[in-house]
C-alpha cells in the first residue's frame, strides 16, 4: 500500500513538472510575441526618421596572447546589445509574477530583427561554444530586447616600439554596423560601458584603467557611406621589472667590470685583453638575445641606445688599453734613445748645442773642426709628445700612459653616470608625453 502511494505521488509530481515545462515552452514560442506580418529583415520603426539606437556594453573577462610578431592580441568578453523592438506583442502571461523580463532561448533570436555590428579590426571573432552557443535573449515589458553572448576576438594593433622596453601600446577595438549607415542605425555605449575583470593580470603588461571609450562616425570607401562606430582603447603598459633584472642590471655590471682593466698594469697584458674582450662579447651576446623578444623594426629603439652606449664604453676601455700600450712602447724607446744619445764629454773637446739646427757640435783641440750630430730618430719623433715629466712637488717622474690609466679610473665612471642620468629622465619624459 505504501509503495503504491509513493508511485502515485511520483506520477503526479512528474505530471506537474511536465505541464510546467509545456507551459513555459508555449510562452516562448515566437508566434506568441511576434505579430502576424512581422518581417525580421526590416529594422524597427523609429520616431521622426531617427536611426535605431543600439546600446553596447562589454565585460572583459581575459586578455592574453599579446603577440608582438603578428601585432595582435586576444580578448575574451561578454558582449551585450540592447535595443527597442516596438513591433512585438507582449502578453502578460509570458512574465512570471513580479518580473519585468523573460529569458528566451538563443534560437528565438533568429526570428527577430538583429543589428549587424562587427569588429572592424578583428582578425578572428567567434561566439564561444561548448554544447551550444553561450548566448541568451532577454525580453522586457517595455519591448526592449537584450542579446548577450560570450565571445572571443583576435584584434589587430599597430604597435610602436620606439620606447621599448618602456613602451605603452594603445590598441583600439572598432565596433561598427556592417549594413546600416549612420542614418539608419546608431551605436552608442551603455551606461555601464566597458568593465574589466578586476582579477585580470598579464605577464608583461599592466592594463590601464579606465579604458578610453569613444563614439564616432567612420566613412567606408567600399560602401560609400558613413557608419556609426564605437571605439574602445586598450592601454598596455609594459612592466619594466623583467628588463631591469635581465637586461639593464647585467649590462651595467659588465660595463663596470671593464673598468677593472685600468688597475691592471701592462705587465699583465693577456689578463687585461681577456677582460675587455670578454666584456665586449658578453654585451654583443646579450644584445643579440634581446632581438628575439620583438620583431625587427626600421627605427631605433630605446633599448638599442642603451646597449649601444654600454658597448661604446667597453669599446672605449679597449681603445684606452691600445693607446696606453703604444705610449708605453714609445716611452721605452725614448728612454733607451735618450741614454744612447748622451755624448761622452772629453776634456780635450768643447761641446755646444745649436738651438736652430738642434745639433750637438764639438771642437776637438787636437783635430780642429766642427762635427754636427743630430738627435736620434726616436727622439725626434716624440719631441711633440711629452711621454714623461718630473713632478715639481714630489720630485717623482710622471709617465703619460700611467697617468691616462689613473685618470680613466675617474672619468669613465663619471661619464657613464652622466649617460645614465640623461638616458632615464629623457626616456621617462617621452613615456609620460
Amino acid at each position: 500500500m505504501i509503495a503504491s502511494e509513493q508511485f502515485l505521488y511520483m506520477v503526479i509530481l512528474f505530471t506537474c513538472l511536465l505541464c510546467s515545462t509545456c507551459k513555459k515552452n508555449y510562452t516562448i514560442k515566437p508566434r506568441v510575441v511576434l505579430p502576424e506580418h512581422y518581417v525580421k529583415e526590416i529594422r524597427p520603426p523609429s520616431s521622426k526618421g531617427e536611426p535605431v539606437t543600439v546600446d553596447f556594453s562589454i565585460y572583459i573577462v581575459d586578455i592574453n596572447s599579446i603577440n608582438v610578431e603578428d601585432m595582435d592580441f586576444r580578448v575574451d568578453m561578454f558582449v551585450r546589445q540592447r535595443w527597442t523592438e516596438s513591433r512585438l506583442d507582449m502578453p502578460d502571461d509570458i512574465f512570471e509574477d513580479g518580473d519585468d523580463y523573460v529569458t528566451l532561448p538563443p534560437e528565438f533570436f533568429d526570428n527577430l530583427w538583429q543589428p549587424d555590428p562587427y569588429i572592424l579590426n578583428s582578425k578572428v571573432s567567434e561566439i564561444a561554444v561548448l554544447t551550444h552557443k553561450f548566448s541568451s535573449v532577454t525580453l522586457y515589458r517595455n519591448k526592449t530586447v537584450r542579446y548577450a553572448a560570450r565571445m572571443h576576438a583576435i584584434l589587430a594593433c599597430q604597435m610602436e616600439f620606439q620606447l621599448y622596453p618602456m613602451d605603452i601600446q594603445s590598441c583600439p577595438m572598432f565596433i561598427e554596423s556592417f549594413s546600416y549607415n549612420n542614418q539608419k542605425l546608431r551605436l552608442r555605449w551603455a551606461e555601464d560601458g566597458v568593465k574589466l575583470n578586476p582579477e585580470l593580470k598579464l605577464l608583461q603588461y599592466n592594463v590601464g584603467q579606465p579604458l578610453e571609450l569613444m563614439e564616432t562616425t567612420g566613412y567606408m570607401v567600399e560602401r560609400e557611406a558613413n557608419f556609426s562606430r564605437l571605439v574602445m582603447y586598450f592601454r598596455f603598459e609594459r612592466q619594466i621589472g623583467h628588463h631591469l633584472i635581465q637586461t639593464f642590471a647585467p649590462s651595467i655590471l659588465v660595463v663596470m667590470l671593464s673598468w677593472f682593466s685600468f688597475w691592471i698594469g701592462l705587465d699583465a697584458i693577456p689578463g687585461r685583453v681577456t677582460l675587455l674582450v670578454t666584456s665586449m662579447l658578453t654585451l654583443v651576446t646579450m644584445f643579440t638575445g634581446l632581438k628575439s623578444d620583438i620583431p625587427p623594426v626600421a627605427y631605433v629603439k630605446a633599448l638599442d641606445l642603451w646597449m649601444a652606449g654600454c658597448m661604446v664604453f667597453v669599446f672605449a676601455a679597449l681603445g684606452e688599453f691600445a693607446v696606453v700600450k703604444v705610449l708605453d712602447v714609445r716611452y721605452q724607446l725614448q728612454k733607451n734613445a735618450r741614454v744612447a744619445s748622451v755624448p761622452r764629454i772629453l776634456p780635450t773637446r768643447i761641446q755646444a748645442v745649436d738651438k736652430k739646427t738642434r745639433c750637438v757640435t764639438a771642437w776637438d783641440v787636437e783635430t780642429p773642426g766642427i762635427r754636427c750630430r743630430k738627435p736620434s730618430l726616436s727622439l725626434k719623433s716624440h719631441r711633440f709628445l711629452q711621454l714623461s715629466w718630473l713632478d715639481h712637488k714630489t720630485g717623482e717622474e710622471k709617465i703619460l700612459w700611467k697617468e691616462i690609466d689613473r685618470q680613466s679610473r675617474i672619468y669613465f665612471p663619471v661619464f657613464f653616470l652622466l649617460f645614465v642620468v640623461f638616458y632615464w629622465p629623457i626616456l621617462l619624459l617621452k613615456k609620460v608625453g
